[in-house]
């Protein structure tokens, strides 16, 4: 790595650890603490790469983004910032910047972006300023890797013209992802429409939703569900669109390649509206997450005229760990629930649990069909090649996830048999031996106990 990085971080530590990783990896660094100093040493012609933070004690660094490329075209910046909402995703690329990661950040991540960006130095197109009022009652918010790669994907193809397949069990959020896409691109101004089944159930169907769109958006929700007419009626309506159509975006909970080996979703359908793929993780995949969204649903409350509550650790680990089928959805219900009826500003886990106990545990459907693990590995496979940014992961994937798959199955398995090795090994169809160096290798702790099963 070559070139000259300015870092402007509030946090010591933060400035420290990137000037020492950057050093040792070639670069020169200038470090600040101030937006004052940042602005001026870009004004000088310093730097070939600009590393930072949002809020900043004297500015703040979105803020800067326009007048750095006025300065500098062509001078890329990559933003970090403790501020994890789809927003700050939106208005980094929007106003700017080369990249955007949250806080706290992967270094060995920050420092291959940095590479790239120090190698490619292109920007990315600037697009007009949106309206931010509504920000803070967005609930797209969270700052697990699964849901940042999410918001940077957004934020790349929101003003293509490329179609847009939205992915996801039901109440992740599939249609406040295609809503924010319409509502922060340049077609903003325009009718968003929801087409349903009903809007396709008639040969005039698909001439009407292009009429109310006017060049906007249109989402096909629960793409999947539609018959064959109205499928053949949306790929007759796609291979008709000119240059002033809408922007066409799809929302399925169903697995749509399932589906077309099946001989149940159009084939010609399925590559006309893949475009572009977004996977919202489901909110097992981020539990990380709850604490975060619990916090923004009661604040939401108490907008609403409801009291004030906060959780107690107990209460917040029990939620923490509920699977949570009907996802956010399901979790906003549960908080606004939790508000009304608990008897005191603190929510006790006897409270949590009167709650929950009331609802359903069980993984959720997708579809009508039970999620097949094959398809889940994929989904998590996809979201792990694009959180490398286009770098390949580090060598020896295939053994690494072989490994993930076979210690919980044979932890189960041994969980499921109540330790009994012998039993494990029949059930899991394999020799007495290889299970035992297999738990030997993989440092499985094995413990004997009465099972009745």
């Amino acid at each position: 790595m070559d070139g000259t990085v300015l870092v402007a971080d509030d946090d010591r530590t933060i400035r420290t650890v990137l000037t020492q990783a950057l050093t040792r990896a070639g670069c020169k660094v200038h470090a600040t603490s101030s937006m004052v100093t940042l602005m001026r040493w870009v004004s000088e012609g310093k730097g070939d790469l600009v590393i930072s933070d949002v809020v900043m004690p004297d500015g703040n660094g979105l803020d800067a983004l326009p007048r750095i490329a006025e300065e500098r075209p062509g001078l890329p910046v990559i933003v970090i910032s403790a501020q994890n909402t789809i927003m700050t995703a939106i208005q980094a690329a929007e106003k700017d910047a080369y990249d955007y990661l949250p806080k706290p950040f992967d270094l060995p991540d920050l420092m291959k972006r940095a590479a790239r960006a120090l190698e490619i130095k292109r920007r990315i197109k600037p697009a007009k300023t949106r309206d931010t009022d509504s920000q803070d009652d967005l609930p797209l918010v969270g700052r697990t890797p699964a849901m940042q790669s999410l918001y940077r994907l957004v934020a790349r193809v929101m003003n293509t013209d490329l179609a847009v397949l939205i992915s996801g069990e039901s109440g992740t959020g599939k249609s406040l992802i295609a809503r924010a896409i319409h509502d922060f691109s340049d077609r903003r101004t325009l009718p968003f429409v929801i087409a349903s089944a009903t809007d396709l159930a008639t040969m005039e169907g698909p001439a009407t939703l292009l009429s109310r769109a006017r060049g906007g958006s249109i989402l096909f929700d629960e793409v999947g569900d539609l018959d064959e007419n109205a499928q053949a009626r949306v790929v007759r309506m796609l291979d008709s669109l000119t240059d002033n159509a809408p922007r066409v975006m799809a929302a399925s909970q169903a697995d749509l390649s399932d589906r077309m080996e099946a001989g149940r979703f159009r084939q010609d359908l399925f590559f006309r509206l893949g475009g572009v793929t977004l996977n919202v993780p489901s909110l097992r995949e981020r539990v990380d997450d709850i604490p975060l969204l619990a916090a923004h649903f009661m604040a939401r409350a108490e907008r609403d005229g409801l009291p004030l509550r906060r959780f107690s650790d107990p209460a917040m680990a029990l939620i923490r760990a509920y699977s949570w089928p009907g996802n956010v959805r399901q979790l906003e219900n549960t908080i606004r629930r939790l508000v009304v009826t608990s008897a005191e500003e603190e929510v006790s886990l006897a409270e949590a649990e009167q709650v929950l106990g009331n609802q359903p545990a069980m993984e959720p459907m997708q579809g009508g069909d039970a999620d097949k693990l094959g398809a889940s590995v994929a989904r998590h496979l996809r979201r792990y090649f694009d959180l490398h940014g286009g770098v390949l992961p580090p060598p020896g994937l295939y053994g690494r996830i072989l490994r993930e798959i076979e210690v919980p199955l044979i932890e189960i398995a041994l969980d499921a048999t109540g330790g009994n090795q012998a039993k494990c090994a029949d059930l899991l169809g394999i020799n007495r031996n290889t299970l035992r160096k297999k738990v030997t290798e993989l440092e499985i702790r094995v413990t004997r106990r009465r099972k009745l099963m």
